[in-house]
């Protein structure tokens, strides 16, 4: 069973991701992250001010990723090197992935790539208060990336912020799952879970 889970810059994806495969940790989920996929600087396109826009579809290696993916579906091991935020593409660790049971995907352009989209079995959303994801942005890349608070601004309003409205937004309501990321969250994960379990119980049988 493939799970996809979509959403913008401070959504909450990859904690989510980290509670379902604690969660059904006995089925050791893989692992399948789209920033793997995030061709090489010089390869980025560029914005009418000459800054790397990193939140396009284009900034991805659509093929390859493409490809990894259905060769898990199909049962076959994939080695990906592992992206590290300002790393040289030579420091990036080279990890193997295995198929299991269940595939947890998550990224920016889930839907936006309908060759993705069609793979997933099932696919949740993540809806959270902008200004939340934007404060979150801002502790990140200030405390962990080393960005200016001005540096972030920017690409939260050039660059962020217009690639959810076009990119992902519209394809909320095409998800099987909105999960509401906000202070009622462990709710939405007792919900998500009584979804998620009876397709999984499938999988034991």
């Amino acid at each position: 069973m493939i799970i996809g889970i979509c959403g913008g810059s401070g959504s909450g994806k990859t904690t989510l991701l980290k509670r379902l495969a604690a969660f059904y940790g006995e089925l050791q989920p893989t692992i399948f992250s789209m920033d793997n996929y995030y061709l090489p600087i010089d390869q980025q396109l560029v914005d009418e001010n000459g800054e790397v826009n990193f939140d396009l579809p284009t900034a991805l290696d659509k093929e390859r990723l493409i490809n990894d993916l259905k060769d898990l579906k199909d049962g076959k091991s994939i080695e990906v090197k592992e992206y590290h935020f300002n790393a040289p593409p030579n420091k990036n660790v080279l990890i193997t992935l295995d198929p299991s049971p269940i595939i947890i995907v998550e990224g920016l352009f889930l839907f936006q790539y309908q060759e993705v989209n069609n793979l997933l079995d099932f696919s949740i959303f993540m809806d959270v208060d902008p200004m939340v994801q934007l404060d979150r942005r801002l502790y990140r890349d200030q405390e962990t990336r080393g960005y200016s608070r001005e540096a972030i601004l920017y690409q939260w309003n050039n660059h962020v912020a217009p690639c959810y409205e076009q990119y992902l937004a519209p394809y909320m309501h095409l998800s099987d799952f909105v999960f509401k990321n906000d202070q009622n969250s462990d709710l939405e994960f007792e919900r998500l879970i009584q979804v998620l379990t009876p397709k999984l119980l499938c999988l034991k049988e």
